[in-house]
C-alpha cells in the first residue's frame, strides 16, 4: 500500500480531500485495530471532560458573548492553516462530517455557527485562553481545566502516532 501524502501547506481544502480519500480507503481497517478503537473512544471521553469544564467554568458563555456581541474571535480565518490531513482523519473516524465550504467568512473554515465542527482539534485550539478570561477566570479553575486538557492533548498525540503506524505498515 502507497499512502499519498499531503502537506500542512495544502489548502484546506485538499487536506480534508486527503483524509477523506484515507478514510474510505482505510477506515474499515482502521476501526478493525483494538487499540484504536479503544484510543478513539478515550479521546472522545477526554473532549467530553474538557468541554463540560469549560462549560461549568463559563468560558464557552464568554467565547460565545464575544464572537456573537462582540465581533470578536479567536477562531479567525486561517487557523484551519494548522491542521494536517491526519487530524482531520481522526475526526473521520470519530464520525465528524467536515465541512465543505467556510460557513463564515472573516472565521476557521472549520468553525460552524455554533463553534468548532471538529471534536479532534488542533492543540492550539484545545489550550488557547486569551486575556479577557484568564482576568475574568480564578487561576484554580483554569489549572483544572488545563488537567482535561492535558488529557485531550496526550491523547489525541499517542492516537495520531498510533495511526501512522498502522497506515505506514
Amino acid at each position: 500500500m502507497i499512502l499519498k501524502q499531503t502537506s500542512l501547506s495544502n489548502p484546506i481544502e485538499e487536506k480534508i480531500a486527503w483524509a477523506q480519500h484515507c478514510y474510505q480507503e482505510f477506515g474499515d481497517d482502521l476501526l478493525k485495530e483494538k487499540r484504536l478503537v479503544d484510543l478513539l473512544a478515550d479521546l472522545k471521553a477526554a473532549v467530553d471532560a474538557s468541554r463540560r469544564e469549560m462549560a461549568l467554568t463559563g468560558i464557552v458563555e464568554i467565547c460565545r458573548r464575544c464572537d456573537q456581541e462582540e465581533g470578536g474571535s479567536c477562531c479567525g480565518a486561517g487557523l484551519e492553516n494548522r491542521y494536517d490531513g491526519w487530524l482531520l482523519l481522526i475526526n473521520l473516524l470519530l464520525g465528524v462530517k467536515l465541512p465543505k465550504t467556510r460557513q463564515q467568512t472573516n472565521s476557521c473554515f472549520l468553525l460552524g455557527k455554533n463553534g468548532c465542527l471538529l471534536m479532534a482539534r488542533h492543540v492550539i485550539c484545545i489550550n488557547y485562553l486569551c486575556k479577557k478570561i484568564t482576568d475574568i477566570i480564578d487561576p484554580h479553575t483554569i489549572m483544572d481545566l488545563r488537567e482535561k486538557e492535558s488529557e485531550e492533548a496526550n491523547t489525541l498525540f499517542v492516537l495520531h502516532e498510533n495511526i501512522k503506524t498502522v497506515l505506514r505498515k
